[in-house]
């Protein structure tokens, strides 16, 4: 049985010119994205750290039980998730029916896929998750939950949901001016739900 034909081959001109082979090697721990805390990060590579890797991206989410990847879709690049260690549950809102869908992975190598442009996130279940993140796209872009609540104006909230500029402008205080939360919940609530607990 033959396999479908993928719609994107690489042509691998990028790998020899007239330096010869490129470096194969780069150690995703030197470009860090995104850090909240020391055990809430995101690393990533693509061809901007490495020229040959024409076609796809490595994200490495780690985070601390408790801990989100703020909702967010990606629009030219659908997204693989694995779970490296830890534990972790992947939530997809689906285009096609308006339905959530939750997968708890509790095992190394359990995979979630997301399609291209759906609205998803990834909580952590215990401490020490580890995912890695694959994208067909060394360029992806990504859009922010957060980005995307704070740039709406006040007044459209107003217009199209009933909702109070001023109740609405609290409610977004925490995230207000820090740009994207990508890894949340933003710190100041994370000190007063530690608080609460105590």
């Amino acid at each position: 049985m033959t396999s479908p034909v993928s719609g994107y081959i690489t042509d691998n001109r990028n790998l020899v010119g007239r330096n010869g082979t490129p470096d194969l090697f780069y150690n995703i721990e030197d470009n860090l994205a995104f850090e909240r805390d020391p055990e809430n990060l995101l690393y990533l590579i693509s061809s901007q750290q490495m020229p040959a890797m024409i076609g796809g991206s490595l994200g490495d989410l780690r985070m601390s039980k408790g801990s989100i990847r703020e909702p967010h879709w990606h629009t030219n690049s659908w997204e693989l998730v694995y779970l490296a260690s830890g534990s972790a549950t992947v939530g997809i809102l689906d285009p096609n029916n308006d339905k959530v869908r939750k997968y708890k992975l509790k095992k190394a190598g359990e995979t979630v896929f997301i399609p291209m442009g759906y609205l998803h996130w990834i909580s952590a279940d215990s401490d020490d998750t580890q995912l890695l993140l694959f994208f067909n796209n060394d360029r992806f872009q990504t859009q922010d939950g957060s980005k995307m609540l704070t740039q709406t104006p006040l007044e459209v909230y107003e217009q199209a949901y009933n909702i109070e500029p001023k109740k609405m402008k609290k409610a977004l205080e925490p995230i207000e001016g820090q740009g994207a939360v990508v890894i949340g919940p933003p710190p100041s609530l994370s000190r007063k739900r530690n608080r609460k607990r105590r």
